[in-house]
């Protein structure tokens, strides 16, 4: 398939691009941007006039809910919901049922993937066996079936020696373990410490919570990365999963500064929400981490601005019905969000006096950078517009804007806290490896 995409505004925050250009498309790649040669003949041409056209967004926390929780998500609804948000490559925890701990299982999981022809999924592997923080996996049998990275999603690795090992031998192969900040023990309630949790009778996490982790997880990487080491030797990187505190976002400043090999993101939760919007126990509004005060949040805000935080993510979590509709300190945590991912980010670069070209790039070349590496021969397609590169791309309407109602959302989970809310953007086309993956209908005039 050869295709032409006219008259579009061309941004790529990688190269910083921004212009009226068109793109030529074939066999996938991207052939042309700009000057289309005239013997370029398109089996189909798409009218970008008035759109923009970006690379298409990278999403690094996303839950398909597939294997073994079909009744939250089915892999063709998520990976449906993604492409409508405009979302190309996602990255997936691996805390399926059962566990991403066996090449079999991620075998499985990318062979169904790539059959629906959508967004390109990149798994985690688990870290430890069944994510009990007791055993090692095989990294290197679990990297050559596809995975980029090993985390634990929500489960804290309480005995520390294991995970000092982990690290010790993620950087021998060069692998970048991912981890959310959270003490298993501190990390049990349900909101966010504070008046307002106290108030409402509910079991608060407090931000100690996250700031003993990030002082035990940046205490080890430091030993890891100091310590002499073999010339085959590689490094580990880790990254931090969905940072919600200004006192844990500090300490990630610290280590940055220090030149320790650490990337952080931040929920759109966690950008938009505190904890004054759960209401009357709205649980729509349980979620992991908690959404935390205002000072918190308008940290984050900054954090995401100048750079301390490297992507913003939708922390795409479908929940049943029957889950989530039930008293907010039994209601199970998780929010739909990756077709609302796009808005959202646009919506904080206006609130906050900033270009599109920024919104693009917390969701381009940010995550991009944090996967480096692991990409493999889509290092240098993921996350950018390039002549040569696989043609991943959204094309959106930057004058539109959109209700969020649960019946419009592709994805099985209907829950979100922005339900109602009035979003900016409109995606009208997503094209994977030069497949045009999702085109919105058009309304009659």
């Amino acid at each position: 398939m050869k295709i032409l995409i006219q008259n579009g505004r061309v941004m790529d925050p990688a190269s910083g691009r921004d212009e009226l250009a068109d793109i030529a498309i074939a066999a996938g790649r991207i052939i042309a941007i700009g000057k289309v040669a005239p013997d370029f003949h398109s089996n189909r041409t798409i009218d970008a006039t008035g759109c923009v056209v970006a690379p298409g967004l990278v999403d690094l926390a996303v839950r398909l809910r597939e294997p073994g929780q079909e009744h939250a998500g089915m892999l063709e609804s998520e990976m449906s919901a993604a492409v409508a948000g405009g979302v190309t490559s996602l990255v997936c925890p691996p805390d399926t049922e059962p566990v991403l701990d066996e090449p079999g299982l991620v075998d499985m999981l990318k062979f169904r993937a790539e059959k629906l022809h959508q967004s390109r999924v990149f798994p985690l592997g688990a870290l430890t066996r069944g994510l009990k923080g007791e055993v090692l996996t095989e990294m290197a049998e679990l990297t050559e079936s596809g995975c980029i990275g090993f985390g634990q999603a929500e489960v804290p690795v309480v005995n520390h020696q294991v995970l000092q090992r982990a690290l010790q031998y993620a950087a021998t192969f060069g692998y970048t373990v991912w981890l959310r900040p959270q003490d298993f023990w501190l990390g049990k309630g349900v909101a966010a410490s504070g008046p307002l949790a106290t108030r409402m009778g509910l079991a608060g996490v407090p931000v100690v919570a996250e700031t003993i982790a990030l002082h035990t997880v940046i205490d080890l990487l430091r030993g890891v990365h100091g310590a002499a080491r073999s010339e085959s030797d590689k490094g580990v990187r880790v990254h931090l999963c969905r940072i919600s505190s200004a006192a844990g976002l500090e300490l990630v400043r610290q280590a940055k500064a220090e030149g320790l090999p650490i990337s952080c993101d931040v929920s759109v939760h966690n950008l938009h929400l505190t904890d004054v919007d759960i209401g009357y126990y709205d649980s729509r509004l349980r979620l992991q981490p908690p959404v935390r005060q205002q000072r918190d949040r308008e940290a984050l805000r900054a954090g995401l601005a100048d750079g301390s935080i490297d992507a913003l993510v939708s922390d795409h979590n479908p929940v049943d019905a029957d889950a989530k509709v039930l008293p907010f300190a039994e209601a199970e945590p998780g929010a739909t969000g990756v077709e609302l991912l796009l808005g959202l980010a646009t919506k904080w670069a206006q609130q906050d006096g900033l270009g599109l070209m920024q919104a693009l790039a917390v969701l381009t070349t940010g995550p991009q950078r944090v996967l480096g590496h692991s990409l493999g021969t889509l290092q240098h397609s993921v996350g950018q517009i390039s002549v040569g590169g696989q043609a991943d791309l959204c094309i959106f309407d930057p004058a539109g804007s959109w209700r969020v109602e649960p019946a419009g959302l592709r994805s099985q989970g209907k829950h979100t806290p922005f339900e109602g809310h009035e979003l900016p953007v409109r995606v009208r086309a997503t094209l994977v490896a030069g497949q045009v993956a999702y085109e919105a209908r058009r309304t009659a005039a």
